[in-house]
């Protein structure tokens, strides 16, 4: 077993993250109740069950990070900016929205700016963090770069890589191109695949600040550490 500062330094990067379609309310608890257990700093749900995971969270300091725009990134700016409003007023400390890939890809980079810009300008407001989701799996590097460089311009505070809805993740050479591309001011997270230890290690390695993942119990084990 490691040092437990070693054990930390891994367990509060990680979102302890739910998000499939057909998670019920018992699975929102365990989720918040394994948060606590194990002393993830951040737990990433969709909106609908952030006043039920704020009321089993009270008093522990654990943030929710909600979910705007996913998993398609597809609506329209307007729709964007009130889920961010909406999940934000819930309880969200901070906000995980999905970039508009389409618009990116036909070369509408004006649209993408505004789309992201409409979002980090409603969470700044509140004084919350605004993570952009590229989808890196189907994105060109030159579109990865493109693609940071509106994210930063626009204002996100992270740039992220996959929601993990549509094919391979976080990759440790998207990581690398991500944080070439950003500004120091800019953080990145790592998303989407990510099941081991030696996986989020090599993320971190790469220019990971944060690890989204629904694997923080088993990370955990491989440290040897069941929680408190």
């Amino acid at each position: 077993m490691g040092t437990m500062g070693n054990i930390d330094g891994i367990i509060q990067k990680i979102d302890h993250t739910l998000l499939k379609a057909d998670a019920r309310e018992d699975d929102l608890r365990r989720l918040c109740a394994e948060a606590k257990q194990y002393g993830f700093t951040v737990i990433a749900i969709n909106p609908c069950w952030i006043p039920l995971c704020k009321k089993e969270l009270e008093g522990t300091g654990i943030m929710i990070t909600a979910t705007v725009g996913f998993p398609l990134g597809q609506m329209l700016t307007e729709t964007k900016a009130s889920e961010c409003r909406d999940a934000i007023n819930a309880g969200a400390a901070e906000i995980d929205m999905v970039m508009n890939l389409g618009k990116l890809l036909s070369g509408d980079e004006d649209y993408v700016f505004a789309d992201i810009k409409a979002a980090a300008d409603c969470c700044h407001r509140r004084g919350v963090k605004c993570k952009v989701i590229l989808e890196t799996c189907l994105l060109t590097e030159d579109h990865i770069v493109r693609a940071c460089t509106l994210a930063e311009r626009a204002g996100a505070d992270y740039v992220k890589t996959s929601t993990g809805f549509n094919g391979p993740g976080a990759t440790v050479e998207h990581l690398r191109l991500m944080r070439k591309s950003c500004g120091p001011a800019v953080k990145i997270k790592a998303a989407g695949g990510i099941r081991s230890l030696a996986q989020a290690r090599a993320m971190v390695e790469a220019g990971a600040d944060r690890i989204g993942t629904s694997a923080g119990i088993s990370i955990a084990a491989e440290l040897g550490y069941c929680g408190t």
